[in-house]
């Protein structure tokens, strides 16, 4: 399933990425520092969502609450648990149609 979050409080503006079979896959960072955040996500890839989350959850930058990696770790548990049920939902995360530009709602971006 692919997935878009709308980051608070960094450079980067959104985060795209699938979550199958449990393993985050194809993340990608609109905005933010490129070099870094291209790091980020092929270090991520195929890394099972949980790990994700403990290796990325509180990380700052600068002096900044939050950070890029940080803002990942945040927007996992709104869309994934071991079942792969959905846990809760937020305003800033959207499940989009891979591809389509367009959130699962129909509203475009």
């Amino acid at each position: 399933m692919h997935y878009e979050y709308q980051t608070k409080g960094t450079c980067s503006s959104r985060i795209l990425f699938d979550i199958e079979d449990g393993k985050l896959k194809n993340v990608e960072y609109i905005g933010g520092c490129n070099g870094n955040l291209q790091g980020i996500g092929r270090l991520v890839e195929g890394m099972p969502v949980d790990e994700v989350i403990s290796r990325l959850r509180g990380i700052r930058c600068g002096y900044k609450p939050t950070s890029c990696p940080d803002q990942l770790a945040t927007a996992l548990p709104y869309v994934y648990r071991r079942d792969g049920d959905f846990i809760r939902r937020d305003r800033r995360l959207r499940r989009a149609a891979r591809g389509a530009g367009a959130f699962e709602s129909g509203r475009a971006l």
